[in-house]
Protein backbone atom coordinates (compact mmCIF):
# COMPACT_ATOMS: atom_id res chain seq x y z
CA UNK A 1 0.00 0.00 0.00
CA UNK A 2 3.24 2.33 0.56
CA UNK A 3 4.27 2.33 -3.52
CA UNK A 4 4.82 5.66 -4.89
CA UNK A 5 2.76 4.92 -8.65
CA UNK A 6 -0.39 3.57 -8.96
CA UNK A 7 -0.31 1.22 -11.96
CA UNK A 8 -3.11 1.05 -14.46
CA UNK A 9 -3.37 -2.95 -14.48
CA UNK A 10 -4.28 -2.20 -10.88
CA UNK A 11 -7.79 -2.49 -11.48
CA UNK A 12 -9.98 -1.76 -8.61
CA UNK A 13 -7.54 -1.11 -5.52
CA UNK A 14 -9.65 -2.60 -2.15
CA UNK A 15 -8.05 -1.90 1.37
CA UNK A 16 -8.73 -5.58 3.13
CA UNK A 17 -7.42 -4.41 6.70
CA UNK A 18 -9.93 -3.66 9.89
CA UNK A 19 -7.69 -0.87 10.76
CA UNK A 20 -6.36 1.97 8.99
CA UNK A 21 -2.54 1.63 7.97
CA UNK A 22 -0.73 3.42 10.06
CA UNK A 23 0.77 6.73 8.92
CA UNK A 24 -0.93 6.80 5.94
CA UNK A 25 -3.23 9.84 5.32
CA UNK A 26 -6.81 9.06 3.85
CA UNK A 27 -6.54 11.68 1.44
CA UNK A 28 -3.24 9.84 0.14
CA UNK A 29 -4.29 6.33 -0.09
CA UNK A 30 -4.60 5.40 -3.61
CA UNK A 31 -7.52 3.29 -3.11
CA UNK A 32 -11.09 2.89 -4.61
CA UNK A 33 -12.68 1.05 -1.29
CA UNK A 34 -12.23 -0.33 1.92
CA UNK A 35 -14.02 -3.32 2.75
CA UNK A 36 -13.15 -3.86 6.79
CA UNK A 37 -15.76 -7.12 6.59
CA UNK A 38 -13.44 -9.20 5.00
CA UNK A 39 -10.52 -8.45 7.66
CA UNK A 40 -10.45 -11.22 10.48
CA UNK A 41 -11.28 -10.20 13.71
CA UNK A 42 -9.34 -8.82 15.84
CA UNK A 43 -9.04 -11.11 18.24
CA UNK A 44 -8.25 -13.79 15.65
CA UNK A 45 -5.35 -11.11 14.47
CA UNK A 46 -3.94 -10.80 18.25
CA UNK A 47 -3.93 -14.88 18.10
CA UNK A 48 -2.19 -15.07 15.15
CA UNK A 49 0.80 -12.24 15.49
CA UNK A 50 2.07 -13.62 12.18
CA UNK A 51 3.61 -16.53 13.71
CA UNK A 52 4.75 -18.90 10.51
CA UNK A 53 4.06 -22.41 13.02
CA UNK A 54 0.23 -20.83 13.03
CA UNK A 55 -0.17 -19.67 10.09
CA UNK A 56 -2.26 -23.71 8.60
CA UNK A 57 -4.25 -23.18 11.85
CA UNK A 58 -4.95 -19.06 11.15
CA UNK A 59 -5.86 -19.88 7.51
CA UNK A 60 -8.92 -22.42 8.95
CA UNK A 61 -9.98 -19.74 11.27
CA UNK A 62 -10.03 -17.25 8.89
CA UNK A 63 -11.74 -19.00 6.91
CA UNK A 64 -14.65 -20.30 9.00
CA UNK A 65 -14.92 -15.90 10.11
CA UNK A 66 -15.24 -15.63 6.63
CA UNK A 67 -18.29 -17.83 5.93
CA UNK A 68 -20.06 -15.83 8.73
CA UNK A 69 -23.08 -13.57 7.57
CA UNK A 70 -21.53 -10.27 7.71
CA UNK A 71 -18.04 -10.93 5.92
CA UNK A 72 -19.99 -13.57 3.72
CA UNK A 73 -21.34 -10.98 1.82
CA UNK A 74 -18.56 -8.43 1.55
CA UNK A 75 -16.66 -11.83 0.28
CA UNK A 76 -19.34 -12.18 -2.52
CA UNK A 77 -19.45 -9.04 -3.90
CA UNK A 78 -15.34 -8.88 -4.58
CA UNK A 79 -15.68 -12.33 -6.12
CA UNK A 80 -18.13 -10.52 -8.83
CA UNK A 81 -15.78 -7.60 -8.82
CA UNK A 82 -12.44 -9.93 -9.35
CA UNK A 83 -14.67 -11.97 -12.24
CA UNK A 84 -15.57 -8.41 -13.84
CA UNK A 85 -11.95 -7.70 -14.03
CA UNK A 86 -8.77 -7.02 -12.02
CA UNK A 87 -9.34 -6.57 -8.52
CA UNK A 88 -6.13 -5.68 -6.47
CA UNK A 89 -6.09 -6.23 -2.35
CA UNK A 90 -3.92 -3.58 -0.47
CA UNK A 91 -3.15 -4.30 3.02
CA UNK A 92 -0.56 -3.02 5.33
CA UNK A 93 1.23 -6.19 6.14
CA UNK A 94 4.76 -6.33 6.07
CA UNK A 95 6.63 -7.68 2.44
CA UNK A 96 8.04 -10.50 4.47
CA UNK A 97 4.96 -11.80 5.99
CA UNK A 98 2.28 -11.78 2.96
CA UNK A 99 2.56 -14.59 1.84
CA UNK A 100 1.21 -15.85 5.58
CA UNK A 101 -1.15 -13.10 6.13
CA UNK A 102 -5.24 -13.01 5.54
CA UNK A 103 -4.50 -11.33 2.48
CA UNK A 104 -3.04 -14.25 1.15
CA UNK A 105 -5.85 -16.69 2.53
CA UNK A 106 -8.26 -13.95 1.04
CA UNK A 107 -6.94 -14.05 -2.27
CA UNK A 108 -6.68 -17.68 -2.76
CA UNK A 109 -10.73 -17.50 -1.67
CA UNK A 110 -11.66 -15.24 -4.39
CA UNK A 111 -9.72 -17.44 -6.83
CA UNK A 112 -6.44 -14.86 -7.76
CA UNK A 113 -3.04 -15.05 -7.76
CA UNK A 114 -1.38 -13.47 -4.82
Amino acid sequence: MYEEARPREDGLRVLVDRLWPRGMKKEDARLDEWVKEVAPSSELRKWYGHDPELFEEFAERYRAELSESGPRGALADLRKRAAGGTLTLLTSVKAEQLERSHAAVLAEELGGSR
